[in-house]
């Protein structure tokens, strides 16, 4: 046997106890794995049923990878940004004049319970959007009044019913929870960079995507609303509170996903497969080339897996908020996704400059650049945070592939 087919034979059986663990004992209710290395597929692996009633998991499977959106949305963002249709140090407001005047939250409420804001006098730039420093949220950081205006005004809902001005607005309206510039916080920062590469490109942002990357890497299944013809590959999503049985979420054959919108959720809409997002990665891990079709330079890529956190250091430092998607100590954020800066500290195995991110609905990947590994994991259980399935995967590749 050579070396892979050793690696491979080890992964292959921790991915079988990893299967038992979480689908055969755990609450998933199906997992896929897939393990490449140096370009060379060592595990591509289903278990389960992609829908209530039996239908069994196909590996061309069609999952909602949510905030694995986010790294496409940037990839895509760049290429404007190379051609000079968009700079970082752009201001939000040249783009979406709403954005002009913004009020800033003071941190208190009044004896009436309103939030009590000062004017802004700090612009938003387009680095602010994508790297979570434009005083953004999500409704289910659950940390401030204003995360609670973002869930009753549904501004990070998977379908909108605004459209790209709309969206804008509504942002707009609200005031900051943080300074611009000033702190790492998660947010729909991504979801209104959609609705910039929109106005800069005069294109929906489907057919921007499709143009710039899902066309030229052949990702053929990839997109915010699923055919017709391809509805029988998309797998059930399922919610679980930690308690009994997961209930469904989203049936595949009636999914919220078949419906056309105005605007679509740069920051967690898109549905994929994990073919198609090997093609994707496998990109970013050559630096912006795929089968000698290039999408971004090298420099691009670069940036996108360098630590841009404001303050340099790790989320620990940085983040006023905990992330599902990742640990904190010793973990950067890139441009979409997280970077490792001290495997140590984060007490991962992963090598520096590993770049990963994962969704709401238990999927993840990590890409490990030195090693050339890409992983993917994919299922459809949400919320992420229930499992440890993402690390535990990450350990279980990096075990069988340094065990020699």
């Amino acid at each position: 046997m050579n070396n892979n087919q050793i690696i491979s034979s080890r992964i292959a059986a921790a991915a079988k106890d990893l299967a038992e663990r979480y689908y055969g004992q755990g609450p998933l209710p199906h997992l896929h794995l897939h393990v490449s290395v140096r370009g060379e597929p060592l595990l591509e692996q289903c278990y389960g049923y992609a829908r209530d009633g039996g239908t069994v998991l196909e590996k061309d499977a069609i999952y909602r990878i949510a905030s694995m959106t986010k790294p496409v949305i940037v990839a895509a963002f760049m290429t404007l940004v190379e051609e000079g249709a968009a700079s970082f140090d752009m201001r939000l407001a040249d783009i979406f004049p709403a954005f002009a005047e913004m009020q800033l939250w003071s941190g208190s409420c009044d004896a009436t319970g309103a939030l009590e804001s000062l004017p802004c006098d700090t612009p938003i730039t387009l680095y602010d959007l994508v790297r979570h420093s434009a005083g953004l949220t999500y409704s289910f950081n659950a940390a401030t009044p204003i995360d609670r205006l973002y869930a009753e005004q549904a501004l990070d809902s998977f379908h909108q019913r605004r459209d790209a001005e709309g969206y804008a607005a509504a942002l707009a309206a609200l005031p900051l929870v943080y300074r611009p510039g000033t702190r790492f916080h998660y947010s729909v920062a991504i979801d209104l960079l959609g609705a910039v590469i929109e106005r800069l490109s005069g294109m929906g942002l489907d057919q921007f995507l499709d143009r710039r990357i899902f066309a030229p890497l052949g990702m053929e299944d990839s997109f915010f609303v699923i055919p017709p013809e391809k509805e029988h590959r998309l797998a059930d999503a399922w919610m679980w509170d930690g308690k009994g049985d997961p209930q469904l979420y989203d049936r595949g054959a009636q999914s919220r996903w078949r419906i056309s919108q105005k605007f679509y959720s740069a920051g967690g809409g898109l549905l994929s497969t994990v073919q198609d997002y090997h093609r994707f990665l496998g990109m970013v891990m050559a630096g912006g080339t795929w089968n000698d079709v290039r999408i971004l330079k090298p420099e691009s890529i670069a940036l996108m897996r360098h630590n841009h956190l404001p303050g340099g250091g790790d989320l620990e430092r940085e983040s006023s908020v905990c992330l599902s998607e990742t640990s904190l100590p010793g973990i950067g954020m890139g441009l979409g996704g997280a970077v490792m800066i001290d495997p140590a500290k984060a007490s991962a195995p992963a090598s520096i400059g590993t770049y990963f991110w994962g969704g709401i609905l238990s999927t993840g990947f990590f890409m490990d650049p030195k090693h050339e590994i890409i992983g993917l994991v994919m299922t459809q259980l949400m919320p992420s945070g229930m499992t440890n399935l993402r690390e535990d995967f990450r350990r279980m590749v990096y075990g069988a592939v340094h065990d020699q």
